[in-house]
């Protein structure tokens, strides 16, 4: 499991990172880091957001692999903003029958900052 190329990371973060699960899809993430996710729901104003999917923890000395979660642990993140990912573009063609479509979708997602790891 490689971060995608959205991610950011800050010089100060320790040794411990996490497995996350949310969206369908598996995040290797690190206090500090900021990346784009599916959309979420909006938390409460001030709250943070739990994810309680956690697949694996390691804080630099050993790991611990859920089967499939671990159940005490926890990522605590916040919300930076929400957006909308690029056009793409879906163009169907049939030749010598006039037929031609085209399409378009933007993705919507939610850049989050990890807070800590517990």
């Amino acid at each position: 499991m490689i971060a995608s190329k959205n991610t950011k990371k800050t010089a100060s973060a320790p040794n411990s990172f996490a497995v996350i699960e949310t969206g369908g899809k598996q995040y290797l993430v690190e206090p500090g880091m900021e990346l784009k996710i599916e959309k979420l729901p909006k938390p409460a104003k001030g709250a943070g957001i739990k994810f309680d999917k956690i697949l694996l923890i390691s804080d630099g000395q050993s790991a611990k692999v859920g089967d499939p979660y671990l159940k005490e642990a926890t990522v605590t993140a916040e919300l930076k903003k929400e957006g909308k990912r690029d056009k793409v573009l879906i163009f169907r063609y049939h030749s010598k029958t006039r037929y031609r479509k085209k399409k378009g979708h933007r993705q919507p997602y939610s850049e989050i900052k990890i807070k800590e790891i517990y």
